[in-house]
């Protein structure tokens, strides 16, 4: 071993190490890392920064964009209601749950897909009864085999991708992982629809900052327009498309009668409704029924909307919401006001507010700051509400079909098409400049830009080569199956610990050489560290799917393990028999 590679393994050691003990972000891990091997000189200063301009970089960057814009845009949650009025039992609501949460998730990046799917799950065991540690971890799992599917499917595969043009001088194509990940994601739903019942059911989720701020519901004024498909029809029918979540207390009619509505009272053109419920439930109902907020006035340009605070000194306090005339004063709209134990009533122009109540204003984007410190307010920077945004219906979907299509056909290579796709999303205004970067979570962006040299360096100074001769002492004597399900397994093991795509960059390599030496094509272990990489299913920390579930649910460490250890070993045994089936060990 030459004092380069032992330094370069040094460097890898001790950030596994961090990575374990948690003690440091993961991030500031990477960095720490970039550092070292800086000082120590296996990364040279001229690559140092090179992961940062990496093709990865940019389409987890713009992966995570477009997701955001599919959630917002409510499209899904529109698709799938025709079948949850089906889903009545857990027997019937994972498997199609994990279904759907696959399927898409081999279009873009798993997690992304996993959180827009979880309200919809939630929503569903609420109303069902299901304990949601039945649905969530099962709906994880599903997410992360969804991206074995295509090439996009997650950042773990991109990276696999740059490995292979390192090692065989070319990527893998769009659906090269297809035959792999589908089979074994039919396998997984065969699996998952017997096999959640070794889930606990006594789980109840953990408290969240957004549930301590939990508030009385909001009461906001919308008018019903002619355009409205609700014309005509009775408070019930609407009151059905928020699932249950909105109560429409007053119609206001002419102008000024007021009506205390029944079921089955007929909505007319131009009433005015006080609508009640949750900032969710609402934002869906107005988007559904095509109302128009009474105080939502037309916005050029980009439209912010705030849930504030109004705390005593407020201009606000004791004032009637009308008589501030926020929109002539400051250029904004007063669309909703909610007051912790007690119901409001009324229309919100006559309402007085005091101190305490939070209200949601919307206005342009710029202004908001201005009309914030003007009125005193203190903005809950903790929750997002999208109340009054237009979120585009399925023009999301739309944008990222057509960066598919460019992908599927060799139009243009991945990290273009959804660099483009984010980038018309933000010149159709489906997000604004702000929620973009809100949206992508920069501590990936770093950790995958600084491990990528890092990584690098073990290759370059010739250690993976040097642990590849030393595997190749163990596995000399073994055929070649059980040779390629062992660095599937060293994929698995080291997951929890490194993060998928780090994992990708320190394995896939020692995989690819030790085909190599033993003569035998490189592609099928490539597959293998993909497939290791992705079935991380035995701890929470190990990947950002598993760790979202973690406290809506309420799952202890060890439940990981209850699902996930059977579900490991079903991956091993199928993963190395499909692997060897279609990508042929022999050499070239």
């Amino acid at each position: 071993m030459t004092l380069d590679q032992a330094l370069a393994f040094g460097v890898i050691g001790v950030t596994i190490v961090l990575f374990v003990s948690g003690r440091l972000a993961y991030d500031l891990v990477a960095l720490l890392a970039l550092l070292a091997g800086l000082v120590t000189g296996v990364v040279k200063p001229a690559d140092a920064f090179s992961g940062f301009s990496d093709d990865v970089v940019i389409i987890v960057a713009s992966a995570l964009l477009i997701s955001a814009a599919v959630s917002r845009s409510g499209a899904v949650e529109t698709a799938m209601r025709p079948l949850l009025p089906y889903l009545r039992t857990p027997a019937s609501q994972v498997p199609v749950l994990c279904a759907v949460v696959m399927a898409l998730a081999a279009l873009t990046e798993g997690v992304g897909v996993l959180a827009l799917f979880m309200p919809v799950a939630l929503q569903l065991a609420r109303r069902t009864g299901t304990p949601p540690a039945l649905l969530l971890m099962p709906m994880a799992f599903a997410s992360l085999i969804g991206g074995l599917i295509t090439l996009v499917g997650s950042s773990t595969n991109v990276v696999l991708s740059k490995v292979r043009v390192d090692i065989v001088g070319k990527p893998f194509a769009m659906f090269d992982f297809t035959p792999v990940g589908l089979s074994l994601g039919l396998i997984f739903l065969l699996f998952v629809s017997l096999a959640y019942r070794l889930l606990p059911r006594d789980r109840r989720p953990a408290g969240s900052l957004a549930d301590a701020m939990r508030l009385a519901a909001y009461t906001t004024e919308a008018r019903l327009p002619a355009a409205s498909p609700l014309v005509g029809a009775t408070i019930r029918e609407l009151e059905a498309l928020a699932e249950g979540g909105v109560v429409i207390g007053t119609v206001i009619r002419e102008r000024f009668r007021r009506y205390v509505p029944t079921p089955d009272w007929r909505l007319r053109d131009g009433d005015i409704l006080l609508l009640e419920g949750e900032p969710e439930d609402l934002e869906r109902l107005v988007a559904r029924a095509r109302l128009e907020l009474v105080g939502a006035a037309p916005v050029d340009g980009p439209v912010g909307v705030v849930e504030a605070v109004v705390p005593e000194g407020s201009p606000l306090d004791g004032v009637k919401a009308g008589a501030a005339d926020l929109e002539g004063t400051l250029g904004v709209g007063l669309i909703a006001v909610s007051r912790s134990g007690a119901a409001l009533s009324g229309r919100l122009a006559s309402r007085r507010l005091r101190a305490g109540d939070v209200v949601v204003l919307r206005g342009p984007d710029a202004r908001m700051p201005h009309a914030l410190a003007e009125l005193r307010l203190l903005p809950l920077a903790e929750r997002s509400i999208a109340l009054g945004h237009s979120r585009r219906g399925y023009l999301p979907i739309a944008v990222l079909g057509l960066a598919m299509l460019a992908v599927a056909f060799d139009l243009v290579p991945v990290a273009i098409a959804f660099f483009a796709a984010a980038t018309a999303l933000l010149v159709l205004r489906v997000m604004t400049m702000r929620e973009a970067y809100e949206t992508v979570d920069w501590s990936v962006i770093v950790l995958i830009g600084a491990l990528i040299p890092v990584a690098e360096a073990v290759r370059t100074t010739g250690g993976t080569d040097l642990i590849a001769a030393s595997m190749q002492g163990l596995v000399q004597h073994l055929p070649p199956v059980a040779t390629l399900a062992l660095v599937m397994v060293t994929a698995m093991l080291v997951t929890p610990f490194l993060n998928n795509a780090a994992t990708v960059l320190v394995v896939a390599p020692i995989g690819a050489s030790l085909a190599a030496r033993l003569g035998l094509d490189p592609d099928p272990f490539l597959m293998a560290v993909a497939v290791g990489a992705t079935c991380d299913f035995l701890t929470p920390v190990g990947n950002p799917s598993n760790s979202l579930v973690m406290g809506p649910a309420g799952y202890r460490f060890g439940d990981y393990a209850r699902l996930g250890l059977p579900l490991v070993v079903l991956m091993i045994a199928a993963g190395t028999g499909l692997i060897a089936l279609i990508w042929p060990l022999g050499g070239h």
